[in-house]
């Protein structure tokens, strides 16, 4: 299958006048489906599986943008460590502490970006609000030198109530306006990733920065 070039020019027309980043969920797509897209002008891409992003940095153009957007298991991060551009995924203080030891090894402050529970489904991953703020806390306190929380991530509920969708959109963006500014550091946290190929227009309504997209520019998945 082929990128749809159609839907791909028409959602850069969507988001460009939002300042919106679009990053492309290339997961179990084949190297020439990302070329051509690459081809197209696009940079930012997305990826769920540590070994499938790592084989395919190896196989493509040095300035492609790698967001890894799935569940990252501790023991893991040290791959991603020498090329991520951003962890969309961090659910834990223990995770930011192994990427900040790995971004040390590596001589990088790798960027990451918290990532919320706010659907109403137990097989998402994130954090609550409470470990929200604790882990925000925490990160000032212990000063982590290779580490940059630059934002939040969130996934809504998989449904057709987009009234339910807005509103898990608009708790998110509640909590990242909270948050915005780090206190005691020396940066802010701009960065909002919500939204998706069925969703996407709620959360652009709703405040998101950055929207992960994949089928309607690749096509269905694939199962992997």
């Amino acid at each position: 299958m082929s990128v749809n070039k159609e839907s791909y020019q028409q959602l850069l027309a969507d988001l460009g006048s939002h300042h919106i980043t679009l990053v492309a969920v290339s997961k179990t797509k084949s190297i020439e489906e990302i070329i051509e897209l690459y081809d197209l002008g696009q940079r930012d891409f997305g990826e769920n599986y540590v070994q499938e992003l790592v084989e395919k940095q190896l196989r493509l153009p040095k300035d492609i943008r790698w967001h890894f957007i799935g569940h990252l298991q501790s023991n893991k991060a040290k791959q991603l460590a020498p090329f991520i551009h951003l962890i969309q995924s961090v659910d834990s203080v223990k995770l930011l502490l192994e990427i900040n030891k790995q971004g040390e090894k590596n001589n990088r402050v790798i960027d990451c970006l918290l990532q919320v529970h706010i659907a109403q489904e137990e097989t998402k991953f994130g954090m609550d609000e409470q470990e929200i703020n604790l882990s925000i806390r925490d990160y000032e306190d212990m000063k982590l030198k290779n580490v940059r929380i630059s934002g939040m991530m969130g996934m809504a509920s998989f449904t057709d109530d987009l009234n339910k969708v807005k509103s898990e959109f608009s708790y998110l963006k509640s909590i990242f306006d909270k948050n915005a500014k780090l206190t005691n550091a020396d940066h802010a946290m701009t960065t909002l990733s919500m939204g998706m190929s069925s969703d996407y227009p709620v959360a652009i309504e709703e405040g998101s920065t950055m929207i992960r997209i994949g089928s309607l520019i690749f096509g269905a998945r694939e199962p992997h």
